[in-house]
């Protein structure tokens, strides 16, 4: 009995070689590319539109800053993950249709985003002196002059370390989009490590390690972009 248990033992292949069985690495790489894909996107939507809601959290009227300090409460004291929830399983009660889950993390990531990076836009256009403002039109300068010589450029230069910092965060939250069921790179990684349970039992350390090095080979050279511009652009 104790020979065989021995024998056992001694056929069971190194716990790095789950990594080349089959197509488990290549699987690993599909599933971070839906993350990079869900998150592109919802970067991508969220910057523009987080531009436009920053200038509409700069107006006057009480109405207009009523309705963006209310969409950004909601926003940032709803956690991502309930909006994930409410929008997945919600929509399909309510409205009568069934989103997607990517589809679902999409909308929720540049909902999320877009108030991120509008706060952003607030914020880099308060922080530029006020007597910037006032010598362009002591100089005779337009509201479009101004805007296009001494805001623009200044808060351009505000903006891009910190937008670089905010992709990375969205890259990193957007792994909460496998407890609605896409098979992103965390969900791929339990899938292997499930499916070979018993053959390598060790397999989470090794899955969960190649994961962290699969986002931090995407996020820190971003990050690494991220102080280098905010080193080049302070103002």
């Amino acid at each position: 009995m104790f020979n065989i248990l021995l024998s056992a033992n001694a056929e069971k292949p190194p716990v790095y070689t789950i990594l080349f069985a089959g197509n488990n690495f290549q699987r690993l790489l599909w599933g971070l590319f839906v993350t990079l894909r869900v998150s592109l996107i919802a970067v991508l939507l969220s910057l523009p539109l987080g531009i436009l809601f920053g200038l509409f959290m700069r107006r006057k009227d009480p109405i207009s800053r009523g309705i963006s300090q209310l969409y950004l409460a909601f926003i940032r004291i709803m956690p991502p993950l309930v909006l994930l929830f409410l929008v997945y399983f919600g929509t399909a009660r309510i409205a009568g249709f069934h989103l997607s889950g990517e589809a679902s993390g999409i909308l929720v990531f540049t909902l999320w985003g877009t108030a991120e990076m509008g706060d952003l836009v607030r914020a880099a256009i308060g922080s530029i002196p006020r007597h910037q403002k006032e010598s362009g039109r002591s100089l005779g300068l337009s509201s479009w002059q101004i805007y296009r010589y001494i805001i623009i450029p200044q808060t351009v230069r505000r903006l891009i370390p910190l937008s670089i910092n905010l992709i990375t965060r969205m890259i990193k939250t957007t792994s909460l989009i496998v407890l609605i069921g896409v098979v992103e790179v965390l969900k791929t990684g339990q899938q292997i490590i499930d499916a070979n349970r018993f053959q390598y039992p060790k397999a989470s350390i090794v899955i969960y390690t190649v994961i962290f090095f699969l986002y931090f080979i995407v996020c820190f050279p971003i990050s690494q972009l991220g102080k280098y511009l905010e080193k080049k652009l302070k103002v």
